[in-house]
């Protein structure tokens, strides 16, 4: 049974585009990128990528590479909310869906009446009608096919890859393109002159084994003949979702770390209900000047998934350390022990109908709508005001903050 491979393209960027029809009228390059000395690119357009900068390299090195381009702070809370809208129209299409991260999912086309080539055509017209963006399709006999095709068809094309067609478009992929071939991987088998799948599938099993382990030259020996038995596993369960900041210079002022740790809480509880999870192990996360790194964990009496609730953890957890003006180069919360979320709220004796958990989803919506536009936290707004112009001496950095997911990392 052949499977779709759904890959938004640029989505980080796709989403600012949508919200900035002047930026995509004038067509500059965009980036979606940490602005301070150590930020990171996390999206780039494609003309900007075609001038060589690339998600992961440094934002000074991109300004270097792409003068022209504007830099624009990720507003991950609208990244989430877009990614559950494109998710539920994909779920109007068939009954198994697998999310990977925000921009990509599976499709298992098992009862669909509809060849797969029109499936795929009908997608990418109904995602750019109903969400305003790009998105790749490829089709495969399977998930290792399938995800490659989609890379193949980038940006806003289709491919589809049938029985057949598999040895001829596997072979001539360099050897990194299949599942597993990292950075370290692909040295080791450079060393031997292992360059492209082509090579993979024409060495004996036992030499990659000999090369790289069991397990490890059993499964390239396996991928690089096209050969993948992963079904598509509907609502994969993450392990923890979570969000980091690295702040722009080292800080010690207690009060900016909470603030931080109250749009992290924020950021992390929306990806949360946008992926229908709660969690109830609240994980703090601190590295300082030094480099020098520690984590620290609270497990709940329930899962939550409320910014109220998260940011008490993690502010209790921070302060339980006792540190004093200690310099903290990044902050991070994570939650884990992640289930089905949606969990009915208790009401008080004389308290409202609807409490905290229907105000937040509310935000939700309008952040899918609006972006940075939409309401915040109002001591994050009353910070920014207070230190706008003629406010005080000590205005924070920037919150800029990266997502952060396992197993898999969304950008």
């Amino acid at each position: 049974m052949p499977v779709i491979h759904v890959d938004l393209d640029a989505f980080y960027v796709s989403v600012e585009l949508r919200r900035r029809p002047d930026l995509r009228e004038s067509g500059v390059p965009v980036l979606v990128a940490g602005t301070g000395p150590r930020g990171v690119v996390m999206s780039a357009s494609y003309d900007a990528r075609a001038l060589g900068v690339h998600a992961g390299q440094p934002t000074v090195r991109a300004r270097r590479l792409c003068p022209d381009a504007v830099v624009l702070p990720p507003d991950f809370d609208a990244y989430a909310a877009v990614s559950a809208n494109v998710m539920a129209v994909l779920h109007g299409f068939v009954r198994r869906v697998e999310q990977v991260g925000l921009d990509e999912a599976y499709l298992d086309l098992a009862g669909v009446p509809l060849r797969p080539a029109a499936l795929g055509r009908l997608i990418r017209l109904r995602v750019a009608e109903e969400q305003g963006l790009a998105c790749s399709v490829g089709i495969g006999p399977n998930k290792l096919v399938a995800k490659l095709a989609s890379v193949a068809a980038k940006p806003d094309g289709l491919r589809e890859v049938t029985e057949d067609q598999v040895r001829g478009f596997l072979r001539p992929q360099p050897a990194a393109a299949l599942l597993g071939v990292g950075g370290k991987t692909a040295e080791a088998l450079a060393r031997f002159g292992l360059h492209t799948v082509a090579d993979l599938a024409d060495t004996p099993r036992d030499t990659l084994r000999r090369i790289l382990g069991a397990a490890a030259g059993d499964g390239l020996h396996a991928l690089s003949r096209g050969l993948d038995e992963r079904p598509v596993v509907p609502q994969r369960t993450e392990r923890s979702l979570g969000h980091e900041h690295t702040f722009p210079a080292d800080v010690d002022d207690p009060e900016t770390v909470r603030r931080t740790l109250l749009d992290l809480s924020a950021a992390t509880a929306a990806r949360l209900r946008a992926a229908g999870l709660a969690g109830r192990t609240v994980t703090l996360k601190l590295r300082f000047a030094d480099l020098r790194t520690i984590t620290r964990s609270r497990t709940l009496p329930e899962a939550v998934d409320l910014t109220p609730d998260l940011h008490a953890a993690a502010v209790g957890l921070y302060e339980a350390l006792g540190l004093r003006r200690a310099r903290i180069r990044l902050l991070g919360v994570r939650v884990e022990g992640l289930a089905p979320g949606g969990r009915p709220q208790q009401l008080e004796l004389g308290g409202r109908e609807h409490g905290w958990s229907e105000v937040e989803r509310t935000v939700d919506a309008l952040a899918a709508r609006f972006g940075s536009a939409a309401p915040r936290p109002a001591s994050l707004l009353r910070s920014s005001l207070r230190n706008g112009p003629g406010g005080g001496n000590h205005a924070p950095p920037p919150l800029v903050h990266e997502a952060r997911s396992t197993p898999e990392n969304p950008r």
